[in-house]
């Protein structure tokens, strides 16, 4: 499906050299939905905001790996410029692969536009709690779709990538000629990469895995963003 978009959206030129997208290791809340799937538990595992969640023990060993593949890179082929989700995940996420001993890491920006797609007021609720609270917003979340389906009081993936599109835009003017790598979420990267596919590019039918601690890629060509890389976790192995 990503070639399919790419080829039928109308790409606009980018000034930047290169683009990763990160999604944040493995979180407590990652644990506890996983958990609750495999129970059939209608309770809320995860108290709190969303916002809060940090990585579980796993998803800080990821970050560590994470860090393994920055410090990796040839030099003067990595990032010069790090922009991170303000989610406690996230920033987590960034901070460990920073920490590590071969890596020279810039200094972070969090733009609010990374964050996660809001679910209203189903905030940390796993499928199995939605469907035993509220049926028929279950119902109608499965008829729409994850990309039409908005919450009471929260976002579709097509109202995150209005957000995402506003921040690819301002990053371009902002960061010409510059190697840029985000920290963020799954729905990011997802309406990252419809974004990118260009205009006129339709929505995806289906929403494709983003593993935790994986890596996407858009090299910088011809003036273009092209995606040569999408969801990868072979540093992880």
């Amino acid at each position: 499906m990503a070639d399919e978009i790419h080829k039928s959206g109308l790409v606009a030129p980018s000034s930047l050299r290169g683009l990763w997208a990160v999604r944040h290791g493995q979180s407590t809340a990652n644990v506890a939905f996983a958990e609750a799937e495999r129970t059939g538990s209608t309770e809320l595992p995860v108290p709190g905001r969303d916002t809060d969640v940090p990585l579980s023990p796993l998803g800080r060993e990821q970050a560590r790996s994470l860090g393994d593949w920055l410090a990796g890179l040839d030099e003067g082929t990595g990032p010069d410029l790090v922009v991170c989700s303000p989610y406690a995940r996230a920033r987590e996420t960034w901070q460990v692969m920073a920490a590590h001993p071969r890596v020279t890491p810039p200094e972070p920006l969090v733009d609010e536009r990374l964050r996660d797609r809001e679910m209203g007021v189903f905030e940390l609720h796993p499928p199995g709690a939605l469907r035993a609270r509220a049926p028929e917003e279950a119902a109608r979340r499965d008829l729409l779709g994850e990309w039409a389906y908005r919450p009471p009081g929260g976002e579709a993936m097509a109202d995150v990538a209005l957000r995402v599109r506003d921040f690819v835009t301002e990053l371009d003017r902002a960061a010409p000629g510059r190697r840029v790598l985000l920290v963020a979420h799954d729905a990011i990267v997802i309406t990252l990469r419809f974004v990118l596919a260009g205009l006129g590019a339709p929505s995806p039918d289906t929403l494709p895995p983003v593993p935790n601690a994986s890596v996407s890629c858009w090299n910088g060509t011809g003036g273009r963003l092209k995606l040569v890389r999408w969801g990868d976790t072979a540093h992880l192995a």
